[in-house]
């Protein structure tokens, strides 16, 4: 986990105290459930309660003649439980019954504040595109100037897609807040099930179906592959915005603070270096979520190719989606857009844009297709090469519009966006 893309809430559930904080608590729930049954004494219990979580530190010491992180943990656990009690921690367990359950446990909570961040995106997105609904300005296919569009229109498409990507996340949470209590092998040996039972009812978790000894990590890769999507959108929403900020366009620009300085030997430079950073971490994420596939495939009942790999993936994943999230939504809330120059774009086009309303009201009056096409087409080609308005070029070729060339005429039927928008904005989920 890189600080510099990483929030406090975040690496907070990622660090070595965190994880050996829930391990702790694993233990003790195990230890409970195994108390009910009559397995294990109940001061034993007790006296892992009073127990503090191991100082990091003192695992690492112990790791390193032990070189086994769990083992090393519940050494450094037991040195302050009495070793009457002590024998009892981890009965019937082996390591992945603790490494994944916790693990679980803390995907789910990392997923909860990932998703909080990506609904407060789409709520910033569908309040800015109600702002500007109305907002014509052009619309542009293969990065040219095609028919009049709105700016709310573009922004409510972005929105709707980070809504598409909640469901995913969902979905996700609930494949991965997944633990598993079986023992070595998946096969219940020598722990009861009901000791599964109660550890994953207590963490909010659900028990793996068919344990191998650990949870399976299709369910790992589901997520990654959520937040790598989740990222690609935002990738999308922070490329419109770069190709918005060019000097040509402008239509757009990023909040700048008054120590902005955009280049160190170019004093006149305005990057728009937010947006270029969020389209950076995007292919972060594809990366994780390629890898990810890559730990699904175990030898066996399990091996541990996947650790090392999970160690880097699963934390940075989160963090970096999480980043991303959220400063996507400070950019979009403070973004400064520039309508008197998105309308006058519209305008500088000499009334090319609305060749496509010319065609249809020639097909409407019963002119024949390919005739009426090429007569539309050498109108607007005369446009381009002299600047003649094409109003006028039209008129040359014997057409006159009935209708008048401006924006209006290709908004006419835009509320039925507008009432989606707001069916998704007055949303709480």
């Amino acid at each position: 986990m890189i600080d510099r893309y990483t929030l406090p809430e975040m690496a907070a559930l990622f660090t070595d105290h965190a994880r050996y904080t829930t391990w702790v608590r694993v233990e003790i729930l195990a230890s409970e459930a195994q108390a009910d049954l009559g397995h294990v004494p109940r001061q034993a219990v007790t006296d892992m309660r009073r127990a503090p979580v191991p100082d990091p530190a003192r695992v690492a010491e112990i790791e390193r003649e032990r070189d086994h992180e769990v083992l090393s943990f519940l050494a450094a656990y037991c040195e302050h439980i009495p070793a009457a009690s002590a024998r009892w921690v981890h009965h019937g367990m082996t390591s992945y019954d603790l490494v994944d359950t916790a693990l679980g446990h803390t995907l789910a909570a990392a997923t909860d504040l990932l998703t909080a961040a990506a609904t407060r995106l789409r709520r910033v997105l569908t309040t800015r595109a109600l702002e500007h609904f109305d907002t014509v300005m052009v619309g542009r296919t293969h990065g040219v100037h095609a028919e009049p569009t709105t700016f709310g229109h573009k922004l409510a498409g972005h929105a709707f897609g980070i809504d598409r990507c909640l469901h995913r996340l969902a979905a996700a949470r609930d494949a991965v807040a997944v633990g598993t209590v079986s023992g070595s092998v998946g096969t219940y040996a020598l722990i009861d099930p009901r000791v599964e039972e109660h550890v994953c009812a207590a963490l909010g978790l659900a028990a793996e179906p068919a344990p191998s000894q650990v949870v399976a990590r299709d369910r790992h890769a589901q997520l990654l592959q959520a937040v790598a999507t989740l990222g690609a959108c935002v990738e999308q929403i922070a490329l419109e915005m770069r190709l918005l900020q060019r000097t040509e366009v402008r239509e757009v620009e990023e909040t700048r603070t008054g120590a902005y300085q955009g280049s160190s030997a170019m004093p006149h430079k305005r990057n728009p270096t937010t947006s270029e950073r969020l389209c950076g971490l995007a292919r972060l994420l594809r990366g994780y979520a390629d890898t990810a596939l890559e730990n699904v495939a175990l030898w066996h009942e399990r091996d541990l190719a996947h650790q090392s790999v999970e160690r880097v993936i699963l934390p940075d994943s989160l963090s970096v989606g999480h980043y991303q999230a959220t400063k996507a939504a400070d950019l979009i809330a403070s973004l400064h857009v520039d309508t008197g120059r998105m309308r006058a774009h519209l305008d500088n086009t000499d009334g090319l844009l609305y060749s496509s309303s010319v065609l249809a009201e020639l097909l409407g009056n019963g002119t024949e297709r390919e005739h009426a096409y090429r007569s539309v087409q050498a109108a607007a080609l005369h446009t381009v090469t002299t600047g003649e308005h094409f109003g006028a070029a039209l008129a040359a070729q014997g057409i006159h519009p009935a209708t008048a060339l401006a924006p209006e005429r290709f908004l006419t039927r835009h509320d039925v966006i507008r009432t989606r928008l707001e069916k998704l904005h007055e949303r709480q989920d």
